[in-house]
């Protein structure tokens, strides 16, 4: 059988020229999407009266085969035929009969690859936005367990106060619900019909969109043909709001694989998310945070791909949008299985507590708790801190700690400093006493986890 669309040609392409062109090595992806959207189409010809309900009837049941055949991975494509639409048309037209060639009647490829995209894009999106919430869930639970654990807090990577480690945790879940608002509000967008909008132009036949897009479960469908056809925005902003979100994972890695290393002892991750060296018997490597890491590169290669691909093209459908789907699979593929990954690895890791304490305690990061001691007892913030400042330097050159410095040593720098100074610079209550709205106080640490499940649960936006 000649190729669907050969009617006017007069010679057929060289195998590699088909090889070339075709997109069924990929597309094929959307096959249950393109039946569906398929039967949805004829049951709008059916009930347009541009089908007769007998051949309607008929081309419904053959697609209900080849649905029933795609769920049992029974289907088999060819390159000559593609890519999905017209592989299934085929199919179709082997199952039932010429009556199949009916099926395409006031419809493009145009509008049915759009159409699929959509359908594909707002299912996964959904699944993700779920995985999201697990992943939250992980870090809510872990947040509980150690609302009272402090570990060093950081900037530039030096040591700079101390916090609660439920605290730093409880950061990547504000980031994940961001990323779970952003994809949420992209629903909108996604959640459009271009069925029946044609090659761009719309169609001679009396078909109703709307029907077809309540059919296919959408909450809307595009207002101008060329747009429908030619719209990838929502795959853009699927892609860059997934870019985004691998960049808050591959913060998170980092910190875990940091961690995790014998220099600092925080956390052990477990065995079922690490591996082992070849050569080193002792090795016990992060592998897996290390790929979601290094997969966030592949999610950023495939927004700044179809960025270029779309960047220069007239309306309305081009050959070259056939490369926005490769960069949409794999970026599905891969935030699914990095949300799954970290998951896992927040559920099962070990936090090592006593070690925590111990890195807080023998360190400088307490020194603010002293300049803010001397503010309160009325020097000017910018005196006090060089007054610390001048006494860090004095331990750092004597090798010991401000909780080491005697009170007669303290009080050569300052008359104002008393006998409760000690208390003040111990870990515990340095976090204890930032209670300032959001601060990494206990008690604020316990609200935001509480304001996290609430989240979870429904109960409450994401913002007072």
């Amino acid at each position: 059988m000649s190729k669907l669309w050969g009617g006017r040609f007069t010679k057929k392409p060289e195998e590699w020229v088909d090889e070339f062109n075709a997109s069924i090595s990929f597309d094929q992806e959307l096959v249950l999407e393109d039946i569906e959207g398929s039967m949805a189409h004829v049951n709008m010809l059916k009930k347009c009266e541009i089908l007769s309900k007998k051949d309607g009837d008929e081309i419904l049941h053959g697609l209900q085969t080849l649905h029933q055949k795609a769920l049992s991975n029974e289907l088999e494509y060819s390159v000559e035929y593609e890519d999905i639409h017209l592989n299934l048309e085929k199919l179709l037209i082997d199952e039932i009969g010429e009556v199949g060639g009916k099926l395409h009647t006031g419809r493009s490829r145009n509008d049915q690859i759009a159409t699929d995209m959509h359908l594909f894009l707002k299912r996964r999106v959904q699944e993700i936005i779920v995985l999201i919430e697990d992943m939250q869930e992980a870090i809510v639970h872990q947040s509980e367990e150690n609302v009272e654990t402090i570990i060093p807090g950081y900037t530039h990577l030096q040591r700079a106060q101390p916090i609660s480690f439920a605290h730093h945790l409880m950061c990547y879940f504000w980031m994940l619900q961001r990323d779970k608002d952003r994809l949420s509000d992209s629903l909108n967008r996604i959640d459009i019909s271009p069925l029946g909008a044609g090659a761009l132009a719309g169609t001679t036949f009396p078909i109703d969109r709307e029907y077809s897009a309540d059919l296919l479960g959408f909450g809307s469908y595009y207002e101008n043909s060329l747009d429908a056809v030619s719209d990838r925005d929502f795959i853009v902003e699927f892609l860059s709001n997934s870019a985004l979100m691998m960049t808050h994972l591959s913060r998170l890695a980092e910190e875990f694989i940091l961690w995790s290393t014998e220099e600092f002892r925080f956390i052990e991750l477990d065995d079922s998310f690490t591996t082992g060296s070849s050569i080193m018997p002792q090795k016990k490597n992060p592998d897996m945070a290390e790929l979601v890491r290094g997969k966030t590169g592949r999610v950023n290669g495939n927004l700044i791909s179809l960025l270029t691909v779309l960047k220069g093209l007239p309306l309305a459908y081009n050959k070259d949008m056939q490369e926005d789907k490769e960069g949409m699979f794999d970026t599905v593929k891969t935030v699914i299985g990095s949300l799954k990954i970290f998951t896992g690895m927040i559920r099962t890791m070990t936090v090592k507590q006593k070690r925590m304490e111990e890195a807080v305690a023998n360190d400088f990061s307490n020194a603010t708790e002293l300049a803010d001691y001397l503010a309160a007892k009325g020097i000017p913030f910018r005196q006090a801190h060089e007054i610390v400042g001048k006494l860090v330097l004095h331990c750092i050159e004597e090798g010991y700690y401000l909780k080491d410095v005697s009170l007669k040593q303290f009080q050569k720098y300052s008359s104002l400093i008393e006998e409760d100074i000690y208390s003040i610079l111990a870990p515990y209550a340095a976090v204890e006493r930032r209670n300032s709205y959001g601060g990494t106080g206990f008690g604020q640490v316990k609200l935001q986890i509480e304001k996290g499940k609430s989240l979870l649960q429904g109960q409450v936006t994401a913002h007072r």
